[in-house]
C-alpha cells in the first residue's frame, strides 16, 4: 500500500478531464509523488480509456437540482470512504459535502474557479432584487463552510474578495509541441477561437466578423450548444457557411485543441467578449493559450485587457460594438505579417518566461506541503 499522502479531487459539474483540475492539478500532484484520485461525473462514451489518474465516476444526471443534490450525496459518500490526507473541491455546490469532510486530520481546500457573486448577478433571467437575495445567501453560506479550509484563486483580482487565498493561476502549461513549432508562410484568412461558446463569451460578436470582412472564417473549436450555434449562423445571414463548428453540443478534449492550433497558418486568436463585470477583470485563460501557440490575440479593449495586451504586445484590443475599429485590425494583422508574427513570439515568449503552468505547480505543490505540515487556523495558510 502506498505511504504517500492521499489527495481527492471533487467535481460535480466540470468535465472528469477539465484542463484545470485534470491536467494541471492532479497530474502535478501526482508527479510529485502524492496519490491521486479524482471523484467526478463519468467520462463520454470514446473519452473513457485508461487514464493515469484514478477516476471514480459520479451518475451523470440530466436536471440541475438532481446533480446538486443527489450528485453531491454520491460524491460526499465516496470521498469520504477515502479517509484521503486532502480534500481539493472545485464547485460550490459541494460546499456543505467539503465541511463535512473536514477534520482535525486532514486538509480541505476549495478552488475557487470563477466570481460566483459577480456571476449571479449577472443572471438576465432574474429579478434584481432576487438576485441580490441569492448573492447575499451565497456568501453567508460560503464564509460558515470554508473556515478553516485552504482557499485556491484561479484569477488575482479574486485576492479582492479573499485576501488570505492563495493564487494557484490557471497558466497553460508550456506545450513542447508549440515551442517546437514556428509560424512560417502565408497567414490565412481565418481566425480561432477555443473553449466554451455562449453569449457572455461573445458568441454573437464572433458571428458577425464574416461580415464585417468577408474574406474571414471563423472556427470554434470547443462545446458550444445547438440551439447557439444556429443563432449565430443566423447572425452571421449569407456568411454563415463561414463559421465553422466542432463541438457542438459536445465536449473538446484539450490534446485536440492542441491540435487544431498547428493544424493552420491563423491570422489570429479572437476574444471579443461583451462588457461584464466578470468578465473585465480577468486575464482570459484565452489569452495565454493563444500566446502559447505564437498567435496574435485580438480581443476586448476592457482596461485590464488592453494592459495585459500592451505589456506584452502580443496582439490588439479594440471596441467589441466597433466594427470598423475590429476591421482595422484584422487589416493590420494581414498587412503587416512581420509585426503579426512579432506579437506571437512575444506572447510565445511570455508564456515561456513567466505566464506558465510550471511557475503555479511549484506554488501548488509548495502550498500542499505547508497545509499538511502546519495548522490551517493561521490566516497566511490560505484560510479565512
Amino acid at each position: 500500500m502506498s505511504t504517500n499522502k492521499h489527495v481527492v479531487h471533487l467535481t460535480t459539474v466540470h468535465h472528469p478531464y477539465d484542463p484545470r483540475i485534470y491536467h494541471k492539478e492532479c497530474r502535478s500532484l501526482q508527479n510529485a509523488g502524492f496519490d491521486v484520485t479524482l471523484i467526478a461525473q463519468k467520462a463520454p462514451k470514446g473519452e473513457d480509456g485508461e487514464q493515469p489518474i484514478r477516476h471514480l465516476p459520479l451518475k451523470t444526471y440530466k436536471r440541475r437540482l438532481g446533480r446538486m443534490i443527489l450528485g453531491t450525496y454520491d460524491a460526499y459518500r465516496q470521498a469520504k470512504k477515502m479517509d484521503a490526507d486532502v480534500y481539493h473541491f472545485h464547485d460550490p455546490e459541494l460546499l456543505p459535502a467539503a465541511w463535512l469532510l473536514k477534520n482535525k486530520g486532514n486538509v480541505v481546500i476549495y478552488d475557487i474557479h470563477e466570481d460566483y457573486v459577480t456571476s449571479i448577478m449577472q443572471k438576465d433571467y432574474m429579478n434584481h432584487s432576487v438576485k441580490r437575495l441569492i448573492a447575499g445567501g451565497y456568501k453567508i453560506a460560503e464564509k460558515f463552510f470554508t473556515k478553516g479550509m485552504g482557499l485556491a484563486l484561479a484569477e488575482k483580482y479574486y485576492k479582492d474578495f479573499y485576501p488570505h487565498g492563495v493564487c494557484i493561476l490557471n497558466y497553460p502549461m508550456v506545450n513542447e509541441k508549440f515551442a517546437r513549432h514556428e509560424r512560417s508562410g502565408p497567414v490565412e484568412d481565418k481566425v480561432i477561437y477555443t473553449g466554451n461558446v455562449s453569449h457572455v463569451r461573445g458568441a454573437l460578436y464572433h458571428a458577425k466578423l464574416p461580415a464585417i470582412d468577408t474574406a474571414l472564417d471563423v472556427h470554434f473549436i470547443g462545446k458550444c450548444p445547438g440551439g447557439l450555434a444556429e443563432e449565430m449562423r443566423s447572425v452571421a445571414e449569407e456568411r454563415s457557411d463561414n463559421l465553422h463548428f466542432e463541438g457542438i453540443d459536445s465536449f473538446v478534449e484539450k490534446e485536440d485543441i492542441e491540435d487544431r492550433y498547428l493544424e493552420r497558418n491563423w491570422l489570429a486568436g479572437v476574444a471579443l467578449f461583451p462588457p461584464t463585470e466578470h468578465y473585465k477583470k480577468k486575464e482570459l485563460t484565452k489569452f495565454f493559450e493563444y500566446m502559447n501557440a505564437g498567435l496574435p490575440v485580438i480581443c476586448s479593449d476592457f482596461p485590464v485587457w488592453k494592459a495585459f495586451i500592451e505589456k506584452y504586445e502580443c496582439g490588439i484590443a479594440v471596441d467589441p460594438e466597433d466594427d470598423a475599429a475590429i476591421k482595422n485590425a484584422l487589416d493590420y494583422l494581414k498587412h503587416n505579417p512581420e509585426e503579426a508574427m512579432q506579437m506571437g513570439r512575444n506572447g510565445k515568449e511570455a508564456v515561456t518566461r513567466e505566464l506558465n503552468w510550471q511557475s503555479q505547480e511549484k506554488t501548488l505543490i509548495r502550498w500542499y506541503n505547508g497545509l499538511l505540515n502546519q495548522d490551517l487556523s493561521s490566516d497566511t495558510k490560505g484560510g479565512f
